[in-house]
């Protein structure tokens, strides 16, 4: 796991998240096998996005003995996957973490303004006192990332943590421009967006990749 020279972001480079990336890069990829390393490389950055969260110890009995052992501190996560394309993240991060609880953020991006349209937004009462980590396949533009996080701000939330398999340097830009103290865990930053916004080189031309213009 290393993070480089953008601030706020660590790149994933552990070998099977990046085996898996450049398996859905390739156009030749199918869309079941394209959404299939999709959640299993969620999976893997979610070990990684969770890796420092606080523990408490407690005392628990095995079938041979009682012991002290450590738990996850305070309040479960919440999973907030940016519909629709962030469903199937969110599914691989509930496979590892399945007492987390979900947040659904629907939004699109106006084909006129190029802004974020929110159409649906629910979650858990008591978002406000948990950590939350958004989850988008793609940050390209970041326009629709900034206005998910600005409506989860706005219920409270201040424990944010974005996640995403694939990221451009403009769409990290304006992000962290935005909401600095939110930071970023992506398998690659790509160095560009085309005149469509979507990242370059990215992930491809094969089945459902038309959620690479967020």
């Amino acid at each position: 796991m290393t993070t480089q020279s953008l601030p706020g972001v660590t790149i994933v480079d552990h070998p099977l998240v990046q085996h898996k990336l450049t398996l859905m890069r390739d156009k030749e990829t199918s869309t079941k096998t394209f959404r299939a390393l999709m959640r299993e490389t969620a999976t893997l950055i979610c070990y990684e996005v969770t890796r420092q969260l606080s523990m408490d110890e407690v005392e628990i009995q095995t079938p041979v003995a009682p012991t002290k052992a450590k738990v996850i501190a305070g309040k479960k996560l919440v999973f907030a996957p940016i519909l629709r394309a962030g469903l199937g993240m969110a599914e691989g991060m509930l496979d590892l973490v399945p007492a987390a609880r979900v947040a659904h953020i629907g939004l699109y991006r106006d084909p006129q303004t190029l802004e974020a349209v929110e159409y649906y937004f629910k979650t858990p009462e008591d978002i406000a006192d948990r950590l939350v980590i958004v989850v988008d396949p793609m940050l390209a533009t970041g326009h629709t990332a900034v206005a998910a996080i600005d409506l989860l701000k706005k219920r409270g939330v201040r424990d944010l943590r974005f996640v995403c398999l694939l990221a451009s340097v403009p769409g990290v830009e304006t992000l962290r421009a935005a909401h600095p103290d939110v930071e970023i865990w992506t398998a690659a930053v790509d160095p560009q967006l085309n005149d469509h916004g979507y990242i370059v080189p990215g992930l491809g031309d094969a089945g459902d990749r038309t959620f690479g213009t967020r």
